[in-house]
Protein backbone atom coordinates (compact mmCIF):
# COMPACT_ATOMS: atom_id res chain seq x y z
CA UNK A 1 0.00 0.00 0.00
CA UNK A 2 1.33 3.38 -0.85
CA UNK A 3 0.33 6.98 -0.32
CA UNK A 4 1.79 9.58 -2.91
CA UNK A 5 2.18 13.60 -1.70
CA UNK A 6 4.09 14.92 -4.74
CA UNK A 7 8.22 13.58 -5.01
CA UNK A 8 7.76 11.84 -1.85
CA UNK A 9 6.18 8.20 -1.74
CA UNK A 10 5.08 6.36 1.82
CA UNK A 11 5.19 2.80 1.52
CA UNK A 12 3.28 0.53 4.21
CA UNK A 13 6.05 -2.16 4.03
CA UNK A 14 5.25 -4.71 6.36
CA UNK A 15 1.79 -6.16 5.68
CA UNK A 16 1.22 -7.58 9.63
CA UNK A 17 2.22 -8.37 12.90
CA UNK A 18 4.36 -11.78 12.57
CA UNK A 19 6.18 -10.05 9.14
CA UNK A 20 7.08 -6.84 11.33
CA UNK A 21 8.22 -8.86 14.89
CA UNK A 22 10.59 -11.13 12.10
CA UNK A 23 12.28 -8.17 11.07
CA UNK A 24 12.73 -6.37 13.99
CA UNK A 25 14.48 -9.74 15.67
CA UNK A 26 16.11 -9.64 12.05
CA UNK A 27 17.89 -6.86 12.92
CA UNK A 28 18.36 -6.49 16.54
CA UNK A 29 20.36 -10.06 15.92
CA UNK A 30 22.37 -8.19 13.66
CA UNK A 31 22.70 -4.85 15.84
CA UNK A 32 21.32 -3.05 12.36
CA UNK A 33 19.46 0.18 13.48
CA UNK A 34 16.05 0.99 12.13
CA UNK A 35 13.12 3.44 12.90
CA UNK A 36 9.43 1.88 12.54
CA UNK A 37 6.36 4.43 12.05
CA UNK A 38 2.51 3.20 12.34
CA UNK A 39 0.83 5.13 9.58
CA UNK A 40 -2.58 6.68 10.40
CA UNK A 41 -5.00 9.07 8.99
CA UNK A 42 -3.96 11.65 10.96
CA UNK A 43 -0.13 11.01 9.79
CA UNK A 44 -2.17 11.35 6.31
CA UNK A 45 -2.91 14.80 7.54
CA UNK A 46 0.32 16.21 8.32
CA UNK A 47 1.97 14.55 5.70
CA UNK A 48 -0.15 16.31 3.14
CA UNK A 49 0.86 19.81 4.47
CA UNK A 50 4.18 19.21 5.96
CA UNK A 51 7.57 18.67 3.82
CA UNK A 52 9.59 17.91 7.46
CA UNK A 53 7.48 15.32 8.50
CA UNK A 54 7.14 13.49 4.89
CA UNK A 55 11.19 13.75 5.10
CA UNK A 56 10.94 12.01 8.95
CA UNK A 57 9.00 9.32 6.92
CA UNK A 58 10.67 8.64 3.76
CA UNK A 59 13.84 7.81 6.63
CA UNK A 60 11.46 4.86 8.94
CA UNK A 61 12.93 1.74 7.75
CA UNK A 62 9.48 -0.55 8.52
CA UNK A 63 5.62 1.07 8.14
CA UNK A 64 2.73 -0.71 9.28
CA UNK A 65 -0.82 0.28 9.21
CA UNK A 66 -1.91 1.74 12.71
CA UNK A 67 -5.77 2.42 11.78
CA UNK A 68 -8.60 0.91 10.35
CA UNK A 69 -9.25 3.01 7.57
CA UNK A 70 -5.60 2.94 6.52
CA UNK A 71 -6.32 -1.05 6.40
CA UNK A 72 -10.17 -0.19 4.08
CA UNK A 73 -7.67 1.63 1.47
CA UNK A 74 -5.07 -1.09 1.25
CA UNK A 75 -7.98 -3.39 0.55
CA UNK A 76 -9.28 -0.63 -1.97
CA UNK A 77 -6.14 -0.35 -3.55
CA UNK A 78 -6.04 -4.19 -3.31
CA UNK A 79 -3.30 -4.22 -1.65
CA UNK A 80 -4.07 -5.58 1.68
CA UNK A 81 -2.67 -5.33 5.03
CA UNK A 82 -3.63 -6.45 8.55
CA UNK A 83 -4.23 -4.02 11.46
CA UNK A 84 -0.93 -3.11 13.44
CA UNK A 85 -1.23 -0.94 16.61
CA UNK A 86 1.79 0.46 17.38
CA UNK A 87 0.37 0.64 21.41
CA UNK A 88 -0.01 -3.45 20.54
CA UNK A 89 3.05 -3.97 19.55
CA UNK A 90 4.47 -2.26 22.59
CA UNK A 91 4.88 -6.16 24.77
CA UNK A 92 6.06 -8.24 21.51
CA UNK A 93 8.11 -6.18 20.42
CA UNK A 94 10.00 -5.57 24.36
CA UNK A 95 9.43 -9.65 23.91
CA UNK A 96 11.81 -9.78 21.05
CA UNK A 97 14.66 -7.41 22.92
CA UNK A 98 14.69 -9.97 25.63
CA UNK A 99 14.83 -12.46 23.89
CA UNK A 100 17.84 -11.31 21.62
CA UNK A 101 19.51 -9.84 24.58
CA UNK A 102 19.54 -6.19 23.87
CA UNK A 103 18.85 -3.52 26.36
CA UNK A 104 15.29 -1.28 25.42
CA UNK A 105 14.76 2.51 26.30
CA UNK A 106 11.83 4.47 26.82
CA UNK A 107 11.94 7.77 25.75
CA UNK A 108 8.59 10.08 26.08
CA UNK A 109 5.51 11.17 28.26
CA UNK A 110 6.73 11.69 32.11
CA UNK A 111 8.89 10.17 34.17
CA UNK A 112 6.41 8.65 36.53
CA UNK A 113 4.60 6.98 33.44
CA UNK A 114 7.55 5.80 32.16
CA UNK A 115 8.95 4.13 35.46
CA UNK A 116 5.51 2.70 36.22
CA UNK A 117 5.47 1.29 32.26
CA UNK A 118 8.73 0.39 32.69
CA UNK A 119 7.20 -1.53 35.66
CA UNK A 120 4.94 -3.54 34.08
CA UNK A 121 6.83 -4.54 31.35
CA UNK A 122 9.26 -5.94 33.42
CA UNK A 123 6.72 -8.01 35.39
CA UNK A 124 5.36 -8.96 32.25
CA UNK A 125 8.60 -9.96 30.15
CA UNK A 126 11.38 -11.54 32.55
CA UNK A 127 14.68 -10.79 31.50
CA UNK A 128 13.81 -7.55 29.52
CA UNK A 129 16.51 -5.06 30.37
CA UNK A 130 15.12 -1.30 30.71
CA UNK A 131 18.38 0.11 30.81
CA UNK A 132 17.30 3.97 30.33
CA UNK A 133 13.98 5.76 30.94
CA UNK A 134 14.21 9.39 29.21
CA UNK A 135 11.07 11.92 29.77
CA UNK A 136 12.31 15.41 27.43
CA UNK A 137 10.77 18.59 29.06
CA UNK A 138 8.02 20.25 27.70
CA UNK A 139 9.07 21.56 24.21
CA UNK A 140 11.26 19.22 22.82
CA UNK A 141 12.62 19.79 19.64
CA UNK A 142 14.07 16.88 17.60
CA UNK A 143 16.53 19.34 15.57
CA UNK A 144 17.84 20.65 18.86
CA UNK A 145 21.44 20.06 20.60
CA UNK A 146 19.78 18.16 23.09
CA UNK A 147 18.36 15.97 20.90
CA UNK A 148 21.17 15.00 19.06
CA UNK A 149 22.65 14.33 22.56
CA UNK A 150 19.90 11.78 23.69
CA UNK A 151 20.53 10.22 20.49
CA UNK A 152 23.93 9.79 21.29
CA UNK A 153 23.66 8.62 24.58
CA UNK A 154 21.15 5.83 23.50
CA UNK A 155 23.75 4.64 20.99
CA UNK A 156 27.02 4.88 23.67
CA UNK A 157 24.21 2.75 26.48
CA UNK A 158 24.18 0.14 24.07
CA UNK A 159 20.47 0.25 23.19
CA UNK A 160 18.81 -2.29 20.85
CA UNK A 161 15.33 -0.91 20.77
CA UNK A 162 14.14 2.74 21.86
CA UNK A 163 10.29 3.06 22.12
CA UNK A 164 9.48 6.28 21.17
CA UNK A 165 6.38 8.02 22.94
CA UNK A 166 6.04 11.61 21.87
CA UNK A 167 3.82 11.76 19.86
CA UNK A 168 3.50 12.46 15.82
CA UNK A 169 5.29 14.48 14.24
CA UNK A 170 7.69 14.64 16.94
CA UNK A 171 8.83 11.02 17.55
CA UNK A 172 9.01 10.32 13.59
CA UNK A 173 11.55 13.14 13.20
CA UNK A 174 13.62 12.17 15.92
CA UNK A 175 13.74 8.18 14.67
CA UNK A 176 14.69 9.43 11.18
CA UNK A 177 17.48 11.33 12.79
CA UNK A 178 18.51 8.85 15.41
CA UNK A 179 19.43 6.99 12.10
CA UNK A 180 22.03 9.04 11.57
CA UNK A 181 23.22 9.76 14.93
CA UNK A 182 22.43 6.57 16.49
CA UNK A 183 22.47 3.98 13.64
CA UNK A 184 22.44 0.61 15.95
CA UNK A 185 19.24 1.65 17.39
CA UNK A 186 15.88 0.32 16.58
CA UNK A 187 13.48 3.50 17.01
CA UNK A 188 8.96 2.33 17.09
CA UNK A 189 7.14 5.09 17.42
CA UNK A 190 4.24 4.29 19.85
CA UNK A 191 2.36 7.21 20.49
CA UNK A 192 0.33 6.46 23.57
CA UNK A 193 1.77 2.83 23.85
CA UNK A 194 3.70 3.76 27.51
CA UNK A 195 0.60 5.99 28.87
CA UNK A 196 -1.64 2.89 28.05
CA UNK A 197 0.71 0.76 29.99
CA UNK A 198 1.30 2.90 32.61
CA UNK A 199 -2.50 3.81 33.15
CA UNK A 200 -2.29 7.59 32.63
CA UNK A 201 -4.35 7.04 29.42
CA UNK A 202 -7.25 4.79 29.00
CA UNK A 203 -7.53 2.43 26.19
CA UNK A 204 -11.32 1.87 24.59
CA UNK A 205 -12.78 -1.22 25.79
CA UNK A 206 -11.85 -4.72 23.47
CA UNK A 207 -15.35 -4.28 22.54
CA UNK A 208 -14.89 -0.62 21.09
CA UNK A 209 -11.96 -1.87 19.14
CA UNK A 210 -13.44 -4.93 18.03
CA UNK A 211 -16.37 -2.87 16.21
CA UNK A 212 -13.81 -0.49 14.84
CA UNK A 213 -15.30 2.65 16.82
CA UNK A 214 -12.12 3.00 18.99
CA UNK A 215 -11.76 6.71 17.28
CA UNK A 216 -15.12 7.47 18.64
CA UNK A 217 -14.28 6.60 21.98
CA UNK A 218 -11.38 8.68 21.98
CA UNK A 219 -13.13 11.40 20.31
CA UNK A 220 -15.89 11.29 23.19
CA UNK A 221 -13.20 11.57 25.52
CA UNK A 222 -11.35 14.63 24.58
CA UNK A 223 -13.78 16.23 22.01
CA UNK A 224 -12.13 19.93 22.29
CA UNK A 225 -8.73 18.40 21.38
CA UNK A 226 -9.62 15.85 19.03
CA UNK A 227 -13.05 16.68 16.98
CA UNK A 228 -11.02 18.99 14.75
CA UNK A 229 -8.21 16.24 14.58
CA UNK A 230 -11.02 13.66 13.12
CA UNK A 231 -12.75 16.30 10.92
CA UNK A 232 -9.84 16.73 8.91
CA UNK A 233 -9.00 13.17 8.72
CA UNK A 234 -12.78 12.37 7.44
CA UNK A 235 -12.19 15.06 4.79
CA UNK A 236 -9.13 13.66 3.39
CA UNK A 237 -10.84 9.76 3.40
CA UNK A 238 -12.98 10.14 0.40
CA UNK A 239 -9.91 11.63 -2.09
CA UNK A 240 -7.65 8.75 -0.52
CA UNK A 241 -10.04 5.84 -1.62
CA UNK A 242 -10.76 7.56 -4.95
CA UNK A 243 -7.02 7.19 -5.10
CA UNK A 244 -6.63 4.20 -3.72
CA UNK A 245 -8.90 2.47 -6.09
CA UNK A 246 -7.51 4.42 -9.43
CA UNK A 247 -4.29 2.99 -8.36
CA UNK A 248 -5.17 -0.69 -8.91
CA UNK A 249 -3.01 -2.68 -11.15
Amino acid sequence: MQFRFDATTITVNVPHAAALLTAVKSRLVARQGFALATINLDHLVKLKTSAAFRAAYAAQDLVVADGNPIVWLSRLARRPVDLVPGSDMVLPLARVAAQTGRKVALVGTTEAALHTAADAMRAAIPGLDIALTIAPPMGFDPQSAEAAALLKQLEAADIGLAFLALGAPKQEALAARGRELAPHVGFASIGAGLDFLAGTQQRAPDWVRRIAMEWAWRMASNPGRLVPRYWACFKLLPGEAVKAITSRG
